[in-house]
Formats: C-alpha cells, sequence, structure tokens
C-alpha cells in the first residue's frame, strides 16, 4: 500500500507541471489587454504610452517563456502574484473566499446524503414498489431542473412571499439553506440512480447469495456486505461532485450573492485579472488531483480485493 501510495505521489509531479504549462497558456489565449481593461476601469481612456508602461509595470512586455518562469517560481513558493483589479495578493484573496466555498460545499453535502442515501438503498430493496417509483421520479426531477431555475423558485417562495429566509448573501445558517439545497437537490438525484443500479448489481452476486443461505439476515448483509461493494462507483462520483464544489458554483453564488471562490472566479473573467484565474484554474487542478488519490485510497479500505490484489503487485 505503501509503495503504491508513493508511486501515485510521483505521477503527480508531471500531470501538475503539465497542468501549470496548459494554464499559463490558455490565460495568454483570452481576448483583451489586462493593462486597458485596468486603465478603463478607472474611469481613463487610454493611450498608447500609458498602456505600454503599464505592461512593462506588470511584466507583460517580457517574452512568454520569461513570464511563465517567474509565475512558476512564484507558485511553488505560493507567490500566486498580486490581482490586476484589486491589487492584493492572490493567495490572500482566493484564502479569505475559501471558508465561504467549502461552509457551501458542507452544506449541500449533507442535503445530498440526507436524501439520496435512504432513498437509494430504500429503492433498491423495495425494487419496482411504488416507493421506488417515487425515488426514480424525484431523481429524474432533480437531474431535470436546472439549479439556477430552482434557487430562483426558492428565493420566490420562501423570501419573497413568505419572507422566511434571507434573499442572499452569507450570514448564519438562514443564508445556507437555500443555496445548499439548490446544489444537494441537484447532486441527489444522481446519487440516488447511482446507488439504486449498484446496490442493485451487487446483490445479485454470488457472495450475497451465499451470505443468504448461512441465514444471515437481510438488514445485515445490506448494511455490512452490500452496501460496502456498491458504494465503490459512488465514492468515485463523489470525488468529481467534491472537487465541482470546492471550486466554487459560479452560477449559484452569483444568484445568492455568496462570496465564495466561483463567484470571485465571474468577477475575475470579466475584469480580465489573469493573476486570479491562473491560481484559481490550479488550486482546482490540484484539489481534483489530490481528491482522485485519496478516492483511489479509499477503494482499498472498502474492498479487500483490490486490497489484495495491490499486494500480490508490490
Amino acid at each position: 500500500m505503501a509503495n503504491y501510495l508513493l508511486r501515485r505521489i510521483i505521477q503527480l509531479v508531471p500531470v501538475l507541471l503539465g497542468i501549470s504549462v496548459i494554464t499559463f497558456g490558455l490565460m495568454q489565449l483570452v481576448p483583451g489587454d489586462p493593462a486597458e481593461m485596468l486603465i478603463r476601469q478607472n474611469g481613463i481612456e487610454p493611450t498608447e504610452q500609458a498602456v505600454q508602461a503599464l505592461r512593462v509595470e506588470m511584466g507583460l512586455d517580457k517574452p512568454l517563456h520569461i513570464q511563465f518562469a517567474k509565475w512558476f517560481w512564484g507558485v511553488i513558493r505560493l507567490d500566486l502574484g498580486q490581482s490586476y483589479h484589486t491589487g492584493l495578493p492572490v493567495f490572500e484573496e482566493l484564502t479569505s473566499r475559501l471558508p465561504a466555498t467549502l461552509e457551501l460545499a458542507l452544506g449541500a453535502i449533507t442535503v445530498m446524503l440526507v436524501i439520496a442515501i435512504p432513498l437509494g438503498i430504500l429503492s433498491a430493496v423495495f425494487q419496482n414498489s411504488i416507493f421506488d417509483h417515487f425515488s426514480r421520479l424525484l431523481a429524474l426531477s432533480g437531474a431535470s431542473f436546472p439549479g439556477y431555475w430552482l434557487g430562483l423558485l426558492l428565493i420566490f417562495f420562501f423570501s419573497v412571499k413568505m419572507s422566511i429566509l434571507p434573499v442572499m448573501g452569507r450570514g448564519g445558517l438562514y443564508h445556507l439553506i437555500m443555496p445548499a439545497v439548490t446544489l444537494g437537490f441537484g447532486m441527489s438525484a444522481t446519487y440516488i440512480r447511482l446507488l439504486r443500479a449498484s446496490l442493485l448489481e451487487v446483490m445479485g452476486q454470488e457472495f450475497i447469495i451465499a451470505a443468504r443461505a448461512r441465514g444471515i439476515t437481510e438488514k445485515l448483509i445490506i448494511g455490512a456486505h452490500a452496501l460496502r461493494h456498491a458504494l465503490l462507483p459512488v465514492i468515485t462520483a463523489f470525488g468529481i461532485s467534491l472537487g465541482y464544489l470546492l471550486g466554487g458554483t459560479a452560477i449559484i453564488e452569483t444568484i445568492f450573492a455568496w462570496p465564495g471562490l466561483g463567484k470571485f472566479c465571474v468577477v475575475a473573467i470579466f475584469n480580465r485579472d489573469y493573476p486570479v484565474l491562473q491560481a484559481y484554474v490550479l488550486m482546482m487542478a490540484v484539489a481534483f488531483v489530490t481528491i482522485n488519490l485519496l478516492v483511489d485510497i479509499s477503494y482499498a479500505f472498502l474492498d479487500p480485493r483490490i486490497r489484495l490484489a495491490g499486494r500480490e503487485k508490490d
């Protein structure tokens, strides 16, 4: 297991290096001159001399390989540069908004787990029953409703009509309910169907039939044997969803004026704030790679067959 983990960590080095090159290259393809945009934001009509002077000050006059080397050296030292728009260090800008994104991600995951896990299990156990049809209909509805549409409906009913919940912003628990439900309900649609299908497949395998033949109760079979194996594809999808949530859900955060990473990235796109965008894309890439590594490691704990295969390979 230790050798496998070491190999995976070593494999991350070229992946992250390639992501850094691609991230830097993509930012150079974005239309618009950051220096000119920054001058216009200050209410000044840009002249060629002023734009050129600002480009020199920002280091944009240097060849691309020199710009990349300087940026990459800063990344290694966690110096992601300064925001063109605010003038503040990008690392501080991102970390200051990360708690809001983590809070929203935790709320959405909680809503998803409360809805998806019991419905997915019961839908598989009581296959083709009225409850199963209801769960599948609910999952279909969650997958069909766009997140922004559901968010606007929640705002209309619970904020405008009933005045129960605040419309937008980040504060206490009441501010978190609507954006968390909006994200969690959409995610639960995927996991209800995925857990149901996976659990039904596992319930038909030979080791489950053998467990029933030995007289083991159905609850113990499902809870101790079937569910653990059925969670493997669910955890794979969960890793992708977690990376998506940690990246900040731009549309939902914009609708509810939630001060997270997604909303911050949208503002940076409109402002042509290259340092912020480069740091954001790189941070999300690192998050996805790290989460995928943790998902692979979790397989060995959930499925003994994978653990034994890894030992034989070592």
